[in-house]
């Protein structure tokens, strides 16, 4: 029932591995808030009152109400929940004799959001984003696609691999070819948050939360860089968060000590996040000189991005991958992407780090040329 998601089992443990991780894509910086049990940058630092929850935390920062929001184990577990109630239909139930419910996902896209909705019996379709249009996201392209029952249309928001970003006027747009066809847009929007405009909130840039036919799903792993809470949350229409609430209790709930530090985090957010601004300004920027100053590789490095989607000219992705990782390298091949001519190149790690695994990277595609 559950298929193998091969992407993950590739990843697990290879950046820790790794002398030079180009491949982990959330800003850890240094790395210390994984192992440690209060993250340092939350270390003696104060609660909030006793009286905020984590949903009304969350909501505020979505301008919506707490009933609209489902805290959950982690953006992977969010997308889960989200996924099976919208395959379960408004009744709670699929129907006897109700055909195969369809999925459309965007290509090149994110592996497991390929196989969580297969797993839970989705007829998956494909809508592509193409390259040669910088993989921007087509509302047109998405309605054409829309075929069979369409329950779901999956996308992500900024876009992974390539780090696009679409407007919010876009992602409208999209979800209303999706709910004339009878289905619901879900925006995976674990990278909205990376923006360099310091008067943006903590959860960035533009937003699907609050549009009609919409599930938005988000965590604190990307861009606070606090992967080791595991802290996401689903936001959507009350009548969907109800029926997820339902759906949730088949799953892990997310552990107190994370919700208690995750609304420190929140409580906290304009400290945290103006060295996490600064860190994703000064990654980026290494990210883009490293590319325009090469001729052996090329994509877009969009702007606030620390991560993209890069094709290399001497060899494909797999071959570049490889090469990288016999030298310590960590980077991740395009075919996990749908793209095996490209690699993802991400710049998590401290500016120091990523510096040091770009110039260890070029000394790499110099071999290969």
């Amino acid at each position: 029932m559950f298929p193998t998601i091969a992407y993950l089992d590739w990843i697990t443990g290879r950046p820790e591995a790794a002398a030079y991780d180009l491949g982990s894509s959330d800003l850890r910086g240094t790395g210390g808030d994984r192992r440690d049990p209060i993250p340092g940058r939350l270390s003696g630092l104060a609660e909030p009152p006793d009286s905020v929850t984590l949903a009304e935390q969350i909501a505020t920062e979505y301008d919506v109400e707490p009933r609209n929001v489902l805290v959950t184990a982690g953006a992977s577990m969010a997308n889960v929940i989200a996924i099976a109630t919208a395959l379960d239909g408004p009744s709670g139930a699929t129907e006897p004799g109700d055909g195969q419910p369809t999925v459309l996902v965007e290509k090149p896209g994110y592996e497991p959001l390929l196989a969580t909705p297969r797993a839970f019996g989705g007829q998956i379709h494909r809508f592509v984003r193409p390259a040669d249009d910088d993989y921007r996201l087509d509302p047109d392209r998405v309605g054409g696609a829309l075929t069979g029952e369409v329950r779901l249309a999956v996308v992500t928001n900024r876009h992974n691999p390539s780090g696009r970003l679409s407007a919010r006027e876009t992602l409208d747009a999209t979800a209303d070819r999706v709910g004339a066809a009878g289905g619901r847009l879900l925006v995976d929007e674990v990278y909205a948050p990376f923006t360099l405009d310091p008067t943006a909130r903590g959860l960035g840039g533009p937003t699907a939360a609050g549009l009609d036919d919409v599930v938005v799903t988000g965590s604190l792993t990307k861009f606070f860089g606090f992967g080791g809470l595991r802290v996401g949350w689903l936001v959507a229409d009350e009548a969907f968060v109800e029926r997820a609430e339902h759906v949730a209790h088949h799953f892990p709930a997310l552990a107190q000590p994370s919700v208690s530090l995750a609304r420190r985090a929140f409580h906290h957010e304009e400290r945290l996040l103006a060295d996490q601004r600064e860190l994703a300004a000064t990654n980026h920027d290494l990210l883009a000189s490293f590319v325009d100053e090469r001729d052996d590789i090329a994509g877009t490095v969009h702007d606030g991005a620390t991560y993209a989607f890069l094709e290399p000219t001497a060899a494909d992705g797999d071959t570049v991958a490889e090469a990288a990782w016999a030298e310590d390298i960590l980077v991740v091949p395009g075919r996990f992407f749908d793209e095996p001519d490209r690699v993802r190149v991400s710049l998590g790690r401290s500016p120091e780090h990523c510096e040091e695994a770009l110039s260890a990277l070029g000394t790499v595609l110099d071999g290969l040329r």
